[in-house]
């Protein structure tokens, strides 16, 4: 297979992925977090960080609306429920498996 086809089949990959996250909103970031290790939030910063790989001019807002299709303070008045204790725990519990993401913190 050739790089460009390669590519390709990456971006659409990604944006089945995209897709799929932004019909189940009903999924919540903890829970993505606490099972694969990486949210919604870690793709934004994903894409963030390849968009300046490109030297173009992007910030973590324009990302995250990349990703949600919407504003985040919007996804969140939406969709964000509050974590129990027992989902703050596990995301405790499971950091050192949480995704290595450039800058983040």
């Amino acid at each position: 297979m050739d790089d460009k086809t390669r590519i390709e089949l990456e971006a659409a990959a990604f944006r089945g992925l995209v897709g799929h996250l932004r019909e189940r909103s009903d999924v919540q970031n903890i829970d993505l977090m606490n099972l694969a290790g990486f949210c919604r939030n870690c793709l934004s910063k994903w894409y963030l960080a390849a968009a300046k790989e490109q030297g173009l001019a992007m910030d973590y807002d324009a990302a995250r609306e990349a990703i949600y299709g919407m504003p985040y303070s919007e996804w969140q008045r939406q969709y964000q429920q509050e974590a129990t204790a027992e989902q703050k725990d596990q995301f405790e519990r499971t950091k050192p498996l949480h995704a290595k993401i450039s800058g983040h913190t």
